[in-house]
């Protein structure tokens, strides 16, 4: 299989196949998925952070393209800023519930399924562009890199399907859009197969950008979610499935190595 056959098929199971799980989780009772969400949060946090500090960021310090390491803190750096903008712009930000109050304007109303369909649709044009980047460095890479997208797409999923329907969408009708915005992924990952094959010295400082926003997403959008669960035992469970997810993606990376 060629190397852009193996980033559209990848890109595939970040984009739409999450959406496809989301729908599918959608048909469980409503309590069974309020208890159901957290625990797969916490498993997305492993699996971002994992993907970014065990992968992500040891492919483009290992670069054998000459690379500046103060220019790749930079990268890091200044991506970690251009989420937060994003986040400002309510293009970014994760949501895991209908009211959502990021997704909420400021009369106290769920914002319009079109916002909550342009974000995700920015959100996977930036997640593709990223995939496609790793499989240049490296299809193991690559495949890490859309483990963990999909691990944290499926309950970002949720909580769109959850906007949408509060937004007045039919069921089919918000699996129908979603499906599209999940789409740009794909678009974005062979566009940036094309722009990317003529510059690949630039491929460690996109790989620490990489990073970055699986950092961003994890610390600043799904741990703070966590913290309104403070019992002992909910603690526990979200270490325990931190610490899977982190496992999960040491494994699947020690493993296509």
């Amino acid at each position: 299989m060629s190397l852009l056959s193996l980033i559209i098929l990848f890109s595939l199971l970040g984009g739409v196949l999450s959406v496809l799980a989301a729908g599918l989780f959608l048909l469980f009772p409503e309590p069974v998925r309020e208890r159901a969400i957290p625990h797969l949060v916490s498993f997305a946090i492993g699996a971002l952070l994992g993907a970014a500090f065990l992968a992500l960021l040891p492919h483009a310090l290992s670069s054998t393209a000459g690379i500046d390491f103060h220019r790749l803190g930079m990268a890091v750096l200044l991506g970690l800023l251009g989420f937060f903008l994003l986040e400002k712009l309510v293009l970014w930000r994760h949501c895991h519930a209908h009211d959502c109050e990021v997704h909420t304007t400021a009369h106290g109303h769920a914002a319009t399924g079109t916002l909550v369909l342009v974000g995700d649709g920015i959100h996977n044009l930036v997640d593709g562009v990223l995939i496609a980047a790793a499989f240049l460095q490296d299809p193991h890479l690559g495949i890490v890199t859309s483990l963990a997208v999909a691990a944290h797409e499926i309950p970002q999923e949720v909580g769109d399907f959850s906007l949408l329907l509060a937004s007045g969408f039919s069921r089919g009708r918000a699996l129908f859009f979603n499906v599209l915005a999940s789409l740009t992924t794909v678009i974005g990952a062979v566009v940036a197969y094309y722009a990317l094959e003529g510059v690949l010295d630039w491929l460690p400082y996109i790989l620490a950008i990489a990073a970055s926003s699986f950092i961003y997403i994890a610390v600043a959008d799904l741990i703070p979610g966590l913290h309104k669960r403070l019992e002992l035992r909910a603690t526990l469970e979200q270490i325990l499935l931190i610490g899977l997810g982190v496992t999960s993606i040491y494994w699947a990376h020690a493993t296509l190595h």
